[in-house]
């Protein structure tokens, strides 16, 4: 069975990248970077004996 020229144009669907999922994708991304930004940090810190005395 073929389908008409117009029953073709009605077809939707597929795989799309919408700007949300950018977004989600990018805050996600920023988020591990942050964690490691952090990490790297403190254990500079703690190495470099540049930490806070615990009370």
């Amino acid at each position: 069975m073929k389908l008409k020229t117009t029953e073709l144009k009605q077809i939707t669907g597929g795989a799309s990248i919408s700007s949300s999922l950018i977004n989600s994708l990018v805050k996600g991304f920023n988020a591990f970077m942050d964690i490691g930004r952090y990490l790297g940090s403190s254990i500079r810190r703690l190495i470099g004996g540049n930490a806070c005395p615990l009370k």
